[in-house]
């Protein structure tokens, strides 16, 4: 039986490779954050400090040794707090085969594969989306049970998904920094909901909420957005999600005007 177990984590992989992934202090992967500054999380992250270190846990996301994101997770819901990244494009358009992975150290505290099998309503959805990572190597590190949460699989596929392409439009288009280079910096999290649970073992969250922020140095100006939308099953093909957009002298009806409408999103 051990055998079978031990086996059965090998197929699903290891996301990391030489190098501890759980750590101490979210300053350890700071390099995903901007200006290196963690989020505040009340209650959970304030001032930089993890207010429950033996609730949450920071994860130095790691893939064929090399760090590609950052998360906090939450060992008791067995989600993801948040995961935070730095956008620099996309060289590898084609999406990976899925090859979920797990995180060893925390293995007995974390969602696994089998928990969202034939559920019938709820998709393995990306907390850092494969389609922000730049190569192949950055894609398949997102496929890790640690940075999913049980989403509504129209929510996930629908407005969520429409969201995710709006915003890289806006990240590949207006966020260079000062040598030209792409470069935004995304943070996507998920509230836990208060009894809602997958498998008698994983909370479903109640709310799904993603922020980015960058320098734009062709408008001499920062851009920052925030969206967010309730963990439901979408009513309408036409949803979007609630937003809070800041683009200097942009206007934000154009931007999502011209981004939400002309981008292909099926």
């Amino acid at each position: 039986h051990t055998k079978l177990v031990f086996n059965s984590l090998l197929t699903q992989g290891f996301p990391c490779s030489h190098k501890r992934c759980v750590v101490k202090s979210i300053s350890v992967c700071k390099q995903f954050l901007l200006q290196e500054a963690p989020p505040q999380v009340p209650g959970i992250l304030e001032s930089g400090n993890i207010l429950n270190q033996n609730q949450y846990k920071p994860i130095c996301q790691t893939y064929k040794n090399k760090r590609r994101f950052l998360t906090l997770y939450d060992i008791k819901k067995k989600t993801p707090v948040f995961s935070a990244y730095k956008y620099i494009g996309e060289m590898e358009k084609k999406r990976p085969p899925k090859q979920w992975k797990i995180e060893p150290q925390i293995y007995n505290h974390q969602a696994v594969d089998t928990d969202f099998r034939s559920n019938g309503t709820f998709d393995r959805g990306h907390i850092f989306p494969s389609s922000h990572a730049f190569t192949k190597d950055d894609k398949l590190a997102t496929f890790t049970l640690t940075n999913i949460v049980p989403q509504a699989s129209t929510f996930n596929q629908g407005s969520w998904n429409k969201m995710e392409r709006c915003i890289k439009c806006v990240m590949d288009k207006y966020c260079n920094n000062s040598n030209g280079v792409t470069e935004g910096f995304v943070i996507t999290g998920a509230q836990p909901s208060s009894n809602n649970i997958l498998n008698n073992r994983i909370n479903i969250p109640s709310m799904l909420w993603s922020a980015f922020c960058c320098y734009s140095s062709n408008m001499d100006m920062w851009i920052a957005g925030a969206h967010w939308g309730d963990n439901v099953p979408d009513e309408s093909k036409d949803k979007y999600l609630a937003d809070r957009l800041r683009y200097g002298q942009i206007k934000q009806q154009n931007i999502q005007k011209y981004y939400c409408d002309t981008v292909n999103f099926s």
